[in-house]
């Protein structure tokens, strides 16, 4: 046993006993966090629009502090990234965090000096959870891979600026450092297929024992390794026995990624975001994510049902329940306040607190991360309708479809016309170059090969109203989903429509 294995070991047990102080003590860790970000941003801009002041209890807060989401706290976001101090949380935030999938294009995510440290211990306790459970250590011996966004950093209003897996590369600690794949400077390449050939050339030979990244792109580096080597994962990477992933949902891709392997491999499931490193799989034999409760973030869960209603109920830890979907509501110290995530989850445990991701609060795509809105397909078709004017729509929703084969995998848009385009591949260009302009997460995915662009299927006159007749929902206040993360709607419209 190596030197890191052997110290991680005291290590992941001491970090075990530090967190069950807030573990057993949830209530009481939350409202610790509730009372410190109050007092602390008290100053800021928002802090005295808001009257944090006079706010001492959570009823309180719930008055002066309406839920919105980023669209609706565009003015403050926009006052730090135009430099000013004390907007959000006191000085200027450390990083702005770039995303994507919203009304407003490209979001960006404050990232305080008080809050990076959730970030980068978040995804440090997942591993030493799994060390502490398992008593497995080997891993951190041998070299390890993080899949990620280029780490190469630009300024907006003064501030480093850029993808999250970019920021955190920044931060992975020393001792972890060394054994750390791919280089900074192959890391750093913006194009993919680019990237990936060099990845593979730094990493073939090597003795990789974990690897991490978002489901697809670690698939399709699994493909080009079989096909370059002739050989399964498990026979190019004989003590590979970690695979870490987060960002999408893993289902559609298990059998195909441990097929590739070639035998199965223990997993951890993480659940980072932009806002804050929400929760990770702390065992290996109970279901469901550990929420993090004493990491500068304060949450609030509202009844997915109630999530639209003017006044929703807005319930604090202590009061969920388990079996009942929550729209995840954060406050925490990088200035996020009553801030909508527009994640749904599903409380598994209360003791301690576990929980899955259970969807989305709005209609969404992201069965490959790539986060597609439906503001997003509204606009990118009314775009292209601009420019094809011949066309009449009637209705459309969007569907991902997931290939088991790599590059295979679409977004099909079923699209039920009063009048055509003349040429359906040509609107249908149009369609994925607006997306593309749109999304920045679609366009790498279409870029990186991982998605094809996406297939247009016209539906015959009348077909969403059969569908909708057929479930029922004719009429009154019931809408056709705009778009959806599975092909639930998109198989019914082709079996009505068949029939």
């Amino acid at each position: 046993m190596g030197v890191r294995a052997l110290l991680s070991k005291p290590f992941a047990a001491y970090v075990h006993r530090q967190n069950q102080s807030w573990i057993k003590h949830p209530v009481e860790a939350q409202q610790a966090v509730f009372e410190e970000i109050i007092a602390k941003a008290q100053a800021t801009k928002f802090g005295k629009d808001h009257g944090f002041g006079r706010i001492k209890t959570h009823a309180d807060f719930v008055k002066a502090v309406p839920v919105r989401d980023y669209e609706a706290l565009l003015p403050y976001f926009n006052l730090v990234k135009q430099g000013e101090k004390d907007v959000l949380w006191p000085g200027k935030p450390l990083y702005l965090a770039k995303t994507s999938g919203t009304t407003s294009g490209t979001k960006y995510i404050p990232i305080s000096s008080d809050s990076i440290s959730n970030h980068i211990n978040g995804a440090r306790d997942a591993l030493l959870a799994y060390v502490h459970e398992t008593g497995k250590a080997a891993f951190l011996d041998g070299k390890m891979i993080f899949l990620s966004g280029s780490p190469e950093l630009e300024e907006v209003g003064g501030i480093k600026t850029g993808r999250l897996s970019g920021i955190a590369n920044h931060h992975v600690p020393g001792y972890l450092r060394t054994n750390q794949l791919p280089s900074y400077r192959t890391n750093c390449i913006e194009d993919w297929e680019t990237k990936l050939d060099q990845i593979i050339e730094e990493t073939i030979d090597q003795n990789m024992t974990l690897i991490s990244g978002i489901p697809p792109w670690v698939q399709m580096y699994f493909d080009k390794l079989i096909r370059q080597t002739g050989k399964p994962i498990k026979d190019i990477f004989p003590n590979f026995n970690l695979f870490v992933y987060g960002g999408v949902n893993f289902e559609p891709y298990r059998k195909k990624l441990f097929e590739s392997i070639g035998r199965q491999v223990d997993s951890i499931e993480t659940f980072p975001a932009s806002e804050g490193f929400i929760a990770y799989q702390d065992s290996q034999t109970e279901p469901g994510l550990l929420l993090l409760l004493n990491s500068g973030i304060f949450y609030e869960f509202i009844p997915a049902d109630e999530y639209f209603s003017e006044n929703p109920t807005r319930l604090t830890i202590g009061q969920v329940e388990t079996g009942v979907n929550y729209a995840l509501v954060l406050s925490s110290n990088a200035g996020l306040w009553s801030y909508s995530l527009g994640d749904t989850v599903k409380f598994v445990s209360t003791e301690p607190y576990r929980l899955v991701v259970s969807g989305r609060i709005k209609h969404f795509i992201s069965a490959f991360g790539e986060h597609v809105i439906g503001e997003e397909v509204e606009k990118a078709m009314k775009l292209a309708m601009q420019k094809f004017k011949e066309v009449e729509l009637i209705e459309f929703t969007v569907a991902p479809f997931v290939s088991q084969n790599q590059g295979q995998s679409y977004h099909e848009w079923l699209v039920e016309f009063s009048q055509k385009p003349l040429n359906l591949d040509i609107f249908a260009e149009e369609l994925d170059r607006q997306l593309r302009k749109l999304n920045s997460y679609y366009d790498d995915l279409i870029a990186g090969n991982i998605l094809q662009k996406l297939k247009l299927t016209p539906l015959p006159k009348g077909a969403f109203q059969k569908y909708m007749k057929s479930q029922g929902k004719l009429g009154g206040q019931n809408k056709v989903p705009r778009l959806s993360n599975d092909r639930s709607l998109a198989e019914g419209l082709l079996t009505v429509t068949s029939s």
